[in-house]
């Protein structure tokens, strides 16, 4: 059940309808289909319950799409490689996909596409429209998906940009497979963290400074805790998500002072989301935990299943039974609960809310909680299951300006702020730099490279190439004969140049890579492919005239920038960065 603990922010994220089948998927549907016909032939006892595995040759002089599945059952077939490969290739249904096929080294089955299959993607886009690229992979299912969750002692540093920009990413690429996401923010609104803040902004409120004698040991020194003890002591009224507090004014209310310079990190914190174009849909607070007895509940249950014992005038939880390399203390010998002990009672909460699937994405330094949060919920015999919640940890972030580290931000006293990437180079820029890069990489992100106008500028040169699309379908509809995209449809057979198919390629493998990177919870792929993508359009709008050609000839060209443009648009939206029509 939830409570009054939580804030629901709903936004309406509108489901699109599937893409059709894959290449790779109808391939492999044509190879199994050889493969029973071997299976009654009695070359092959049975065929595999796996589907082949189909990939891309890394030399496209080797073929569009390979496949490794004569090595894999030759000895099943008690066949050398090339030969099953031989009865394989023969054994392949009529079909329309497969132009020729060869045998490469020990036994790999290489096939090059025929041409109209390349181009027949085209009319896919152009029909599918928002929708091309989606799947319907997770049926709908429920999957929580927990990023940011960063203690409100503070603005959002570059490394909470990071894990939004990436767990927002995450979410949309889980939406355009299929599932049913459901974004969520965790406070960190109780613990000595906390305390910190009081006593800063409470420090300030009576006039000391960070280098005063009597300063908190741990205290803040940012210019924002001068701000909230000024709009304490001033009365001030702060809305911030669930509750509304106005400053009391009284200094010495230590109590007041924490509820309201939490309300108002609270408040700044979702200020720079939504300029970061984040929305969640519910709030969760630590504190909760504590003020419904779930913390307590869960050492309660953890005890009672005997997996706790009590040392040295401490409490610990036998984490070596689930894996983990030493037992951990769970409530300290001076009293009260170390971290990961709320974090198994906030996930407990999450499983008996119905998330069959969770995933944190968090920083690498939460490293160490993992082992010790799964054993605290297998210890609760809640039938929640091994492996469960799911991770993604991304390393730091470096940000470099006119060639030199930036380390201090004004406001925030020691770190770079993600309101400070915003306002330096915009949302787009800072959104797709942050998750361009796999989450296990450390990341350096350059600001002057953020704001070139160059082909070396990735988020320019992808926006680029969309507004270029645009700028031809414009010109197009501008002509005497008010040339439209769909007429083209009808001519796709003229387009057949290198740089030509290239593209078509390439705006085929997108459903794949939204697959694949949902798959394996890498969004940086998209930016990735995106480039790619945007490579191949400059390549075949430099080479190529588009109006100038034969009629026929520039109306499936223009069919295929507005093919291009749609799946660079939807690329972008799945990492939340903006598709402008001009640049």
């Amino acid at each position: 059940m939830l409570g009054d603990n939580t804030l629901r922010i709903r936004a309406s994220r509108q489901r699109t309808n599937p893409d059709r089948k894959t290449m790779k998927a109808e391939l492999a549907a044509l190879i199994t289909e050889a493969l029973e016909k071997l299976v009654t032939e009695g070359v092959l006892e049975a065929v595999p319950d796996a589907p082949p595995q189909i990939d891309r040759p890394r030399d496209t002089s080797h073929g569009d799409l390979s496949c490794n599945i004569a090595m894999v059952l030759a000895k099943r077939a008690g066949l050398p490689p090339r030969d099953l490969a031989t009865r394989i290739i023969d054994a392949l249904p009529d079909n329309t996909l497969v132009e020729t096929s060869n045998i490469a080294g020990p036994g790999f089955l290489n096939f090059f596409i025929n041409a109209g299959q390349h181009t027949q993607v085209i009319k896919t886009i152009l029909e599918t429209g928002n929708g091309f690229g989606c799947c319907d992979e997770g049926a709908g299912r429920r999957v929580q998906v927990e990023f940011v969750s960063a203690n409100p002692t503070g603005p959002l540093h570059v490394g909470h940009g990071r894990g939004a920009a990436i767990g927002d990413s995450l979410s949309r690429l889980l939406e355009a497979t299929g599932w049913q996401v459901h974004r969520e923010f965790y406070y960190n609104d109780a613990g000595q963290q906390i305390n910190n803040l009081a006593l800063s902004v409470q420090a300030r409120a009576q006039g000391k400074t960070p280098d005063h004698p009597d300063w908190p040991k741990d205290g803040y020194q940012g210019s924002y805790i001068e701000d909230i003890a000024r709009a304490f002591a001033a009365g001030e009224t702060v809305e911030a998500a669930d509750r509304v507090i106005t400053g009391s004014g009284d200094i010495e209310d230590l109590n007041a002072i924490r509820d309201f310079a939490v309300a108002c990190l609270r408040r700044e914190q979702d200020q720079d989301l939504r300029a970061f174009q984040v929305v969640f849909d519910e709030y969760f607070l630590e504190s909760s935990l504590y003020g419904s007895g779930a913390v307590e509940t869960t050492v309660a249950a953890l005890r009672e299943a005997g997996h706790t014992y009590d040392e040295e005038d401490a409490l610990w939880l036998r984490t070596t039974d689930f894996g983990d390399d030493k037992d951990r203390v769970m409530r300290k010998r001076e009293g009260g609960y170390t971290y990961f002990v709320p974090d198994v009672a906030y996930h407990h909460n999450k499983w008996e809310r119905g998330f069959e699937r969770v995933i944190n994405e968090q920083g690498a330094d939460h490293h160490s909680t993992i082992t010790r949060v799964r054993a605290g919920l297998q210890g609760l015999d809640a039938g929640i299951p091994e492996g469960w919640p799911e991770y993604v940890l991304h390393q730091m972030v470096t940000v470099m300006r006119d060639g030199a580290e930036v380390k201090l931000s004004k406001r925030a006293g020691s770190y770079v702020t993600l309101r400070d990437l915003i306002d330096w180079v915009g949302c787009d820029a800072t959104r797709y730099f942050l998750v361009a890069r796999a989450p296990t990489s450390q990341l350096t992100f350059d600001v002057d490279l953020a704001l070139a106008r160059s082909n070396e500028n990735p988020v320019y040169y992808i926006q680029y190439a969309h507004a270029r699309c645009a700028s031809v379908i414009r010109k197009a509809a501008a002509t005497a004969e008010g040339l439209i995209p769909k007429a083209g449809l009808n001519h796709l057979s003229m387009l057949s140049e290198p740089e030509t198919m290239a593209l078509a390629i390439s705006l085929g493998r997108f459903p794949e890579v939204v697959s694949i990177a949902a798959a394996r919870l890498e969004p940086h792929d998209v930016a990735n492919y995106l480039r790619e993508l945007a490579a191949d359009l400059h390549s075949f709008y430099n080479t190529h005239k588009i109006l100038e050609a034969a009629p026929e000839t520039a109306s499936a060209r223009l069919a295929l920038v507005a093919a291009t443009r749609q799946v660079i648009a939807n690329g972008l939206g799945l990492l939340g960065v903006a598709a402008p029509e001009s640049m």
